[in-house]
C-alpha cells in the first residue's frame, strides 16, 4: 500500500495530502464509495453539509473498523448558515449526522461577499469557538481570496489552517496559493483534473506515456509535487484505486513548468467566482 506524505497545518495538526472527495456522491452511494476508499488506504475524506452525505460519511467510518482518530474528516458550512446563531446550529447537526463528537477540519464553504452584508468575519469568529471546545480540531476557509483572508487578518486571531480553492491546469489560481505559502495558510485543491477537461490535453497524455502513468495519475502528482493537498472523487473502484497510487513516480522540473504553463488565467476556471458567488440553498 503507498504511504501517503502529510502535512503539519499552522495549528500543529496533521493532514494527509491525498484524500478522498465527496462531491456530487448520490448519499445512498456515498457509505459503500467511503467504505471502499478505506479499503483502499484512503485516511482523509472531504464531505460539506451541503453534499447532503455527511452521515453516510460517518456510518462508512464507524464501519471501517478503524479508530476514528486514524481518519480525517472535513466537513464545511451551509451558505445558508453564516448568521453565528444559525452556524453554531449547523455545526451541531454537522457533528450529529457524523455521529462524532468532533471533526478534524471545519471550514467557511463560500465567502459569499454580497451577503450577509458581507459579514464572514462574525461567521469565523463562530467557527474559533468551534477551535477552543475543541469540537473543531483545526478551522479554515474555502473559495477564499486574497482580499478576504487580508480582512480575517485584520480582524481576528486566528489564522485559516487552510483555504480549499479550484486549482487545476487550466487554472493554477498562484496568487492565492502564494498568499497561503507566505502566510503560513495550506492550500487545498478542489476540481483538480478540472472535470476531466485537462484529461485530453496532449501535454498531459505525452508526460503520461513518457512516465507509464495515466494522465490523472499525472495531474494528481503535479498537485502533489507543487505542495497542494488533493482529494479527487470517484465511485469506480478501479479509478479511486488508480488516484491512490501516486507515490511510486515522480515528475521532473520540466514537466511540472510544462503542465504548470497550460494555465489559462481566469478563463479557466469551471467553478463560480469567489467574489460573485451568492447561492444559498433553497
Amino acid at each position: 500500500m503507498s504511504t501517503v506524505p502529510s502535512i503539519t497545518l499552522n495549528d500543529g495538526n496533521i493532514i494527509p495530502q491525498l484524500g478522498f472527495g465527496v462531491y456530487q456522491i448520490k448519499p445512498e452511494e456515498t457509505a459503500e464509495a467511503v467504505s471502499t476508499a478505506l479499503e483502499i488506504g484512503y485516511r482523509h475524506i472531504d464531505t460539506a453539509e451541503m453534499y447532503g452525505n455527511e452521515k453516510e460519511v460517518g456510518e462508512a467510518v464507524r464501519a471501517s473498523g478503524l479508530d476514528r482518530g486514524d481518519v480525517f474528516v472535513t466537513s464545511k458550512l451551509n451558505n445558508g448558515f453564516h448568521e453565528p446563531q444559525d452556524a453554531r446550529e449547523a455545526f451541531d447537526k454537522t457533528l450529529s449526522e457524523l455521529g462524532f463528537d468532533y471533526v478534524d477540519l471545519f471550514l467557511i464553504h463560500w465567502p459569499l461577499p454580497t451577503l450577509y452584508d458581507g459579514d464572514f468575519v462574525s461567521t469565523w469568529k463562530t467557527l474559533e469557538e468551534f477551535r477552543r471546545g475543541g469540537r473543531a480540531r483545526s478551522i479554515g476557509v474555502s473559495n477564499f481570496q486574497i482580499e478576504h483572508l487580508e480582512r480575517l487578518a485584520a480582524e481576528t486571531d486566528t489564522v485559516p489552517a487552510v483555504n480549499q480553492i479550484e486549482v487545476h491546469p487550466y487554472f493554477v489560481n498562484d496568487a492565492v496559493r502564494r498568499y497561503g505559502e507566505e502566510h503560513g495558510i495550506a492550500t487545498e485543491a478542489w476540481s483538480p483534473i478540472a472535470q476531466g477537461k485537462v484529461l485530453d490535453e496532449p501535454t498531459i497524455t505525452q508526460i503520461a506515456d513518457k512516465v507509464g502513468k495515466k494522465p490523472a495519475q499525472v495531474v494528481l502528482r503535479w498537485h502533489i509535487e507543487r505542495g497542494d493537498i488533493v482529494f479527487p472523487k470517484s465511485v469506480t473502484p478501479s479509478r479511486m484505486k488508480e488516484n491512490f497510487e501516486l507515490f511510486d513516480f515522480e515528475l521532473d522540473p520540466t514537466d511540472i513548468g510544462t503542465i504548470t504553463a497550460l494555465d489559462q488565467g481566469a478563463d479557466g476556471r469551471i467553478g463560480p467566482n469567489p467574489d460573485t458567488f451568492a447561492y444559498v440553498p433553497g
